[in-house]
């Protein structure tokens, strides 16, 4: 596995797993265990947060990987990358809104907030697996220039 992989691979892992953790603390809470619920929903969060520097850093240093599969399929993949990215964004945004009114102690719009986020964040999670499933696993592409690089016209 080389440093073109390596990040992806790592970044997918964080993300599944927050995904799973999110999936644990929302039966957590229908059991009423709201300690044991809210210790595994600060865990999703730093595995999203993880993700996100991951995802950032390999942008920055490494670059990012083109499509490598045939072109008939490129206008479809690149419209399921867009729909990913806008609702991993939103689910972001939600995320942090749902963890601060949890943090405020206002449990009855962080419930409402929580149902709708959970859901985005699972399809988040799915779809941005099969981003990585069609980038690394079936059509492997070429890598984009580091952020840096292209800043700085290296």
């Amino acid at each position: 596995m080389d440093i073109f992989t390596l990040f992806p691979t790592i970044s997918t892992s964080f993300i599944v797993i927050s995904a799973v953790l999110v999936a644990i603390g929302w039966r957590q809470i229908i059991k009423g265990q709201r300690e044991a619920h809210k210790k595994t929903m600060i865990a999703a969060a730093i595995a999203a947060l993880l993700f996100f520097i991951v995802y950032v850093s390999r942008t920055l240093f490494v670059g990012n990987t083109s499509w490598g599969g045939p072109d008939e399929l490129k206008g479809i993949y690149q419209v399921f990358l867009i729909f990913h990215i806008v609702l991993a964004t939103v689910a972001a945004v939600f995320g942090l809104t749902t963890l601060t009114l949890g943090f405020k102690a206002k449990y009855a719009k962080h419930r409402k907030w929580g149902r709708v986020t959970s859901i985005m964040w699972f399809v988040t999670a799915i779809t941005g697996v099969m981003v990585y499933v069609l980038l690394y696993m079936l059509y492997p592409g070429g890598h984009t220039k580091p952020v840096w690089e292209v800043i700085l016209g290296a």
